[in-house]
């Protein structure tokens, strides 16, 4: 029989056993060219930065998806992992996909639409799968309008855990919690910690981890994995910008993740 636990689901296993605490940088393909996503991606090694995760918006897709990780790939060793905003971001080039489930959209498609018409093409490219809950927090932002989401209430950490919980029961590796791309905070600590006493899985937070302290209090609060995008978008290019940025941020999860020994 196949398993669906692969070499980047079990590095993912490894590193929080040994690290307690990572930082994935999220590069989205549209927002920058694929030699610049090359340096980023360098750089993010460099300071301490544990996995890519490319995508994130409906423009990530075709030539430019490829193009992107290729200069990852060719700049650093870091495992790449697609983070797809639509059923075209695919790409065999890279190491392997959150297979992610919208949990709390209004829309079957988001739910399990979207994962019937990728299933096949998946396969295809002999991708390894990560079985993914995908649960979005308050804002929301693009990510809630697209996949109309009924966002959990940021003041209702119960709704997060019980829904991430619900996830797991039903197959997912992986729990994501997702403010936005571009949302001013990340889940607050308090939504975090409750999620993860619930599940018994690697729990991600994205959206809105834009500064070290929002790392740190994210670790600590209980995340395994943060997602960094915005914060290395917003250098627009300046690499110096970026390493400062992605080397603040990777100290912060390092002294958050010895906090939690």
């Amino acid at each position: 029989m196949a398993t669906m636990q692969g070499k980047f689901y079990e590095k993912l296993l490894q590193d929080i056993e040994e690290l307690k605490g990572l930082t994935y940088l999220v590069i989205d393909p549209p927002n920058q060219t694929p030699e610049i996503a090359g340096k980023e991606a360098k750089i993010a090694e460099e300071v301490g930065v544990n996995a890519v995760a490319v995508g994130g918006s409906l423009g990530a897709q075709g030539k430019l998806l490829d193009e992107t990780i290729i200069q990852i790939k060719e700049n650093t060793s870091l495992p790449v992992v697609l983070f797809p905003g639509n059923i075209a971001t695919l790409s065999d080039k890279a190491d392997a996909i959150y297979f992610m489930s919208l949990l709390n959209s209004l829309d079957p498609y988001y739910i399990s639409g979207a994962q019937i018409a990728s299933a096949a093409p998946i396969k295809r490219m002999d991708l390894e799968v990560i079985p993914t809950s995908y649960v979005i927090v308050e804002p929301g932002r693009a990510v809630g309008w697209v996949g109309r989401a009924q966002p959990i209430p940021r003041n209702l950490p119960y709704l997060a855990g019980i829904t991430a919980l619900a996830g797991q029961y039903m197959g997912s590796k992986l729990a994501i919690l997702e403010s936005g791309g571009g949302a001013p905070s990340p889940a607050p600590p308090e939504v975090v910690a409750y999620t993860k006493k619930m599940i018994d899985i690697p729990l991600i937070v994205a959206g809105g981890v834009r500064t070290p302290e929002y790392a740190y209090e994210t670790i600590k609060a209980g995340a395994d994995v943060i997602h960094v995008g915005t914060a290395v978008e917003n250098a627009n290019g300046d690499l110096s910008k970026t390493k400062d940025t992605l080397s603040k941020i990777c100290e912060a999860v390092k002294r958050a993740s010895k906090e939690k020994k």
